[in-house]
């Protein structure tokens, strides 16, 4: 019985993360949040008959797209008859003659139309536009989804204008959505454009620690009213409340939000951490986050670091003291220099010679964490200038990490 409720209790966690309707739906019932705000203007344009447009902006991975298609799905629940969903993407349909194109074929089939690939781009311009008058007519709304949006601002911006200023026809229904990540994508609207545009922007932000905090709960803890053992879920959740308020736990989302705080690469993480549940025991355990967190911020630099040689580390170190000096351009024989500085003032007993210093560098160049750069192919690679592909943050955790590393190198570094 037990065994069954681990299995199911797996699936269903899985389940959870790969639905965006049940991640997002936790924010859904704040009036604040911008899936009301964005089913507010929606419905409003649908039941006033009225015509809108508006912008979704915000980083990749805040759910945009994940948020307007929960609007959408629940609007078409709403009012089944009385709206029609036409999507673009600027990456395929950046192209006016290909997007008018798309646009055409999607109404045709909404509407059970023949579709005509011959058709020429004032033959779909003029279909769109009988279109949009005849779905006004039958209180029909059509609501364009142009994801990537600042690529259709690209060029003429004849398929915009176009969609706009068929807008301003009192017959006509329509909603157009533009979703970017770009903050200014409106700055990139022609003037003719821009007039006819609504100027509504919804922006799309990380979530804050409290959001956060309510979405590991939303996700993690076990429905009570399940099929799942009592016994068992009580002390599942149980076990994921005080995992969620161990101060541990809490640095280890810290570290995790540091870097990347979307929605996105939060859920790979829970996802990742739930992948490392014992089928044995069927519980979480803080080991399982910690594993995550290193699966996820894996960095294939400071796997190299790891098998660099104490010489390679000692050239990377002058490198990075050089740029703390804010030295603009360096090259070997600069660095060269900074390593006889260091020997000197350090009295370390390990110094190479010229060549074997210079065997150590191209291995660096070789690895990628050092690179050219100028483009002087035909002077030597003692004089070409260089610069250094890892960050100081970087290069420090290589250093621990690196078993045979000396200490001084540590406290060099940090110099």
């Amino acid at each position: 019985m037990v065994e069954r409720s681990v299995d199911e209790a797996l699936l269903l966690l899985r389940k959870r993360l790969c639905d965006l309707h049940f991640i997002f739906s936790v924010f859904s019932d704040s009036p604040d949040s911008n899936y009301s705000k964005l089913k507010f203007i929606v419905s409003s344009s649908v039941t006033e008959a009225c015509n809108n447009s508006l912008l979704l902006l915000g980083p990749r991975g805040c759910g945009k797209i994940a948020v307007l298609d929960l609007v959408l799905e629940d609007l078409l629940k709403e009012y089944p008859d009385m709206i029609s969903v036409i999507k673009l993407n600027g990456l395929l349909h950046c192209d006016d003659n290909c997007a008018l194109k798309e646009i055409a074929r999607q109404l045709c089939i909404e509407h059970e139309l023949m579709f005509s690939k011959v058709a020429s781009y004032d033959d779909n311009s003029q279909f769109m536009i009988a279109m949009l008058r005849e779905c006004g007519l039958a209180h029909k709304t059509v609501v364009f989804v142009l994801d990537e949006f600042d690529l259709f601002a690209q060029g003429k911006q004849r398929l915009l204008y176009s969609l706009l200023d068929a807008m301003q026809s009192v017959s006509s229904q329509a909603v157009v959505i533009g979703v970017s990540c770009r903050l200014d994508a409106d700055q990139l609207l022609e003037k003719r454009v821009r007039s006819r545009f609504s100027h509504r922007k919804l922006l799309f932000l990380p979530p804050q620690k409290d959001d956060l905090q309510r979405l590991l709960k939303h996700i993690l803890l076990l429905p009570t009213d399940s099929n799942l053992s009592r016994d068992y879920v009580t002390d599942f959740n149980s076990r994921i409340s005080n995992i969620i308020a161990d101060k541990r736990f809490i640095e280890i989302t810290d570290k995790l939000t540091d870097s990347d705080c979307t929605v996105s690469n939060f859920m790979r993480f829970l996802f990742s951490a739930v992948s490392c549940i014992d089928s044995k025991s069927g519980y979480m355990t803080l080991e399982n986050f910690k594993s995550a967190l290193s699966t996820i911020q894996r960095q294939p630099k400071l796997d190299c670091l790891k098998d660099c040689s104490i010489l390679e580390l000692y050239i990377m170190v002058c490198m990075k003291r050089l740029e703390v000096k804010e030295q603009e351009s360096y090259n070997f024989n600069s660095v060269m220099k900074e390593y006889k500085t260091i020997h000197d003032s350090f009295k370390t007993s390990d110094y190479y010679s010229h060549n074997v210093c210079l065997r150590a560098f191209e291995h660096l160049l070789d690895r990628q964490l050092v690179e050219f750069a100028d483009r002087g192919h035909n002077q030597c690679i003692e004089y070409r200038s260089v610069k250094l592909l890892i960050s100081h943050s970087e290069l420090h955790q290589g250093l621990k990490s690196n078993r045979s590393c000396p200490v001084s190198y540590l406290k060099t570094c940090m110099i």
